[in-house]
């Protein structure tokens, strides 16, 4: 019997095993319409998994890394399958796909330096991103169209400056913290 408690890990679990899974339906340069599921999966499993853990009382900031962790190799191994299949769009958004790869690597830099840990806010503008990555990918994947990945490269960059800006502010590391206005707040009654 699974206890409700360890619902939100199951969840983060969920992600972890279809990453491989997306990659493996790739790997013949072509994809089912499995992948376009298993990513929808995820990507619920994303949503559910902190709002189930904070209505269970369960969120903990190493869960929270967990969510986070799990979030990499899903976008990871989509990444890659859209190099396996669909080559062409890598290289014709090369460009904003490298600026978009710059800015979350400096993201984790910064955090790695100041903090020793990966960034874990969970903010607004990484729910609306994840969101644009979704219409992005099912579009893709679904359906051969590659435009809506501008509006994914645009709030990852959006999304990047706000969590790079938090990191500056916060003095201590800090998961769920939702934006800017809120990180401004906590630093002031860290300070």
């Amino acid at each position: 019997m699974i206890a409700p408690k360890d619902i939100p890990q199951i969840l983060i679990g969920i992600r972890f095993a279809i990453a491989p899974l997306l990659l493996l339906d790739a790997l013949d340069h072509q994809t089912t319409w499995g992948f376009v599921v298993g990513y929808v999966i995820a990507i619920l499993s994303d949503i559910f998994d902190g709002i189930i853990a904070r209505r269970l009382g369960v969120s903990t900031a190493k869960l929270r890394q967990l969510d986070s962790w799990a979030d990499i190799c899903l976008f990871v191994g989509v990444a890659i399958s859209t190099w396996l299949v669909y080559p062409k769009v890598i290289v014709d958004f090369r460009v904003p796909l490298l600026l978009a790869i710059a800015a979350q690597f400096t993201l984790f830099t910064i955090n790695l330096i100041k903090f020793r840990k990966l960034p874990s806010f969970h903010t607004y503008t990484a729910k609306i991103w994840g969101l644009t990555l979704l219409i992005a990918t099912v579009c893709l994947f679904g359906f051969g169209y590659a435009s809506t990945l501008w509006l994914a490269i645009a709030f990852c960059l959006v999304n990047s400056i706000e969590e790079i800006v938090m990191t500056l502010l916060l003095p201590a590391w800090h998961c769920d913290v939702l934006s800017i206005f809120h990180a401004l707040d906590l630093r002031k009654k860290l300070i």
